[in-house]
């Protein structure tokens, strides 16, 4: 029997060789992931094209997932030290890239990253149709808007964040809502930029039913963007925020009737206490859909330390129910992330989305902090570093100032409590000289 997504499979009872990769990582039965893809409660983002693809789920009962951010842009047009960062994202097992150059050969940096990643790949086709098309905004039809929609797909690209919701009339809501930060994504900037110069609707709005026949043709995931997503905790839950989210419920309905997958994206930046509440009104809203989310980062005064409060936002939003954790690099708001900051922001959003995973008390999801708690309290320094997140830091610590006795360190010596506890419970005298 053939298929065309694996939506469309899952609905035909097709178990496919992706839905075996994911059961298999999830420790889940497949069949019982078919039925949570057949409802579209998990995602699985495999292109037809991406050969090299090491197939993950995304959504209900699922791991936590992390997506790296990378690409070229008109200020920094380095293609190698982009793939540098791919190499470092894979080798620190992130899920997925995204792939959000904007300027230069796109199209070549993007085919020699499909062929190369295991990890699932992304875009947001809105930030390349310029350079693609070679025009001004305003001179871009709705037809080329999908041409660059369908040669990112023919590439093999895994998902596509799509800014279909922000229509005339979300468009108008934001407009009479008197935002802080105004937009501050930048395909949903661009689109509305769109608009207001030509005067017409939102073209991926317009003509969404073309646009998922083309996704469903490769099996790309549609990402519905949040064009209206806050850029400040002032602005966060507003009426822009929440009427586009009413309207990326009413298209992931749509995208299910064409077994186009969905995921959904999110905030942004939020108040602390904000976050859970509207991790269950997306979820309520958009029909138990995968949730993306960027962030969300709980303060506005940070540059340079926004990695952290987006973990800080991130393990609040996993453990309510976001599947998907967009990272963030100390570089956010600032300029591109070079190696090391991509490095920071991917050990960041890890520990941001285990941390929800230990929340929502998934299966096997804290089987390596108790092997670290083991490895602690035996004091075995070799098998700690290899149960860290990130390895290389813990050692560089460590032996930048070792401990006389190697069963300790540095900070309590021989005073440790480790050290203490495990020689006074075999027998052994305490001794501090």
């Amino acid at each position: 029997m053939e298929y065309t997504t694996q939506m469309d499979a899952a609905k035909k009872g097709i178990v496919t060789p992706q839905m075996e990769t994911v059961a298999k990582k999830e420790h889940i039965d497949v069949k019982e992931l078919m039925g949570l893809v057949a409802k579209g409660s998990v995602a699985i983002p495999a292109n037809i094209n991406h050969k090299s693809l090491d197939a993950e789920g995304v959504g209900e009962k699922m791991r936590t997932k992390i997506n790296v951010n990378l690409g070229i842009s008109k200020d920094c047009m380095d293609y190698e030290m982009e793939m540098d960062k791919v190499r470092l994202a894979i080798d620190m097992k992130a899920e997925a890239i995204m792939d959000l150059s904007c300027y230069g050969k796109t199209h070549e940096f993007r085919t020699k990253l499909i062929e190369y990643s295991p990890a699932m790949i992304g875009t947001v086709p809105m930030y390349d149709a310029i350079g693609y098309l070679e025009k001004d905004l305003k001179e871009i039809t709705a037809s080329e808007f999908l041409d660059v929609i369908e040669a990112h797909a023919k590439e093999g690209v895994d998902f596509m964040t799509i800014h279909a919701g922000i229509n005339r009339r979300t468009a108008s809501v934001f407009k009479e809502t008197g935002r802080l930060t105004n937009i501050v994504s930048r395909g949903g900037s661009l689109i509305f930029a769109w608009m207001e110069m030509t005067g017409n609707e939102n073209p991926f709005y317009e003509y969404y039913d073309d646009v998922l026949d083309i996704l469903q043709k490769y099996d790309v995931t549609i990402s519905l963007g949040d064009a209206c997503r806050p850029g400040s905790t002032a602005d966060a839950t507003d009426a822009a925020h929440i009427t586009e989210l009413v309207e990326l419920g009413v298209l992931t309905k749509r995208a299910w009737e064409k077994n186009v997958q969905v995921m959904v994206e999110g905030p942004g930046h939020m108040a602390l206490d904000e976050i859970a509440a509207n991790m269950k009104l997306q979820k309520r809203l958009c029909h138990n859909a995968p949730f993306y989310v960027l962030g969300p980062l709980v303060t506005d005064i940070a540059p340079g330390y926004d990695h952290i409060t987006s973990a800080i936002g991130g393990a609040v939003a996993a453990a309510n129910g976001a599947d998907f954790l967009c990272y963030v690099t100390p570089a956010e708001h600032l300029r591109l992330p070079d190696k090391d900051d991509v490095r920071e922001g991917i050990v960041a959003a890890k520990i941001a989305a285990h941390a929800g995973d230990i929340a929502k008390h998934l299966p096997h999801s804290r089987d390596v902090d108790d092997k670290m708690s083991d490895a602690r309290r035996r004091v075995d320094w070799e098998e700690m570093f290899s149960l860290a997140i990130e390895p290389e830091k813990p050692r560089r610590f460590f032996e930048q100032m070792p401990p006389e006795d190697t069963h300790t360190c540095s900070m309590c010596g021989k005073m440790c409590a480790a050290r203490t506890m495990n020689r006074i419970l075999s027998g052994e005298n305490v001794n501090l000289k």
